[in-house]
């Protein structure tokens, strides 16, 4: 994976090094919320299923409904993240961090409601009972210490599931996520 330092830098809310692939599924944060919690997500398209540009499809709005039986059932949603961090650790930005992505849906944090509003929304390509890859955890790690870098509300530590922030809806990141091992990373680059 890529050290360079220029990778990790956010200019104008956009990581240096990611891909970026646009969605139009965002609007500006409300007035005085700068992010503040970072959700943890998983994804894949199909269920189970990785590789491929059914996610990005997804999150600019041109899934096909007839290419996947599941396709259908999510195809008219309008959703996005701020960043995708595939199984090959290759990060995609769609949204920048300035503004609030459609990642979070009705949820809850510390008896906050909208955590869109204050939050930067990070999808881990994966599932809730299949194990992340080194890689993953390595560039969640980099992005994370890069946004606390950006965003000195970060610091606090708030790093959540979905299943956190929206219990009884979601379950990811899942079982299968290592919070402590993601701990442990976190702890080691600030040493």
């Amino acid at each position: 994976m890529d050290i360079n330092p220029d990778y990790w830098i956010l200019s104008d809310g956009w990581l240096g090094g990611a891909r970026k692939v646009a969605s139009p599924n965002y609007n500006a944060r409300p007035l005085g919320n700068a992010p503040e919690l970072i959700v943890l997500h998983n994804i894949s398209l199909p269920p189970g299923e990785f590789g491929g540009g059914h996610i990005e499809a997804l999150f600019t709005n041109r899934l096909d409904a007839t290419s996947h039986p599941y396709f259908n059932s999510i195809a008219h949603l309008r959703v996005s993240a701020h960043f995708l961090i595939r199984r090959t650790g290759e990060i995609l930005q769609f949204v920048c961090t300035d503004d609030r992505a459609w990642h979070a849906g009705e949820s809850v944090w510390c008896d906050r409601a909208n955590c869109n509003d204050y939050s930067i929304g990070i999808e881990l390509e994966g599932t809730d009972d299949l194990a992340y890859g080194e890689d993953q955890y390595r560039q969640l790690q980099r992005l994370i210490s890069a946004l606390q870098a950006q965003y000195p509300a970060l610091h606090r530590g708030d790093i959540v599931g979905h299943s956190d922030v929206a219990p009884g809806r979601k379950t990811d990141p899942g079982a299968s996520f290592d919070w402590d091992y993601l701990s442990e990373l976190l702890a080691s680059s600030r040493a």
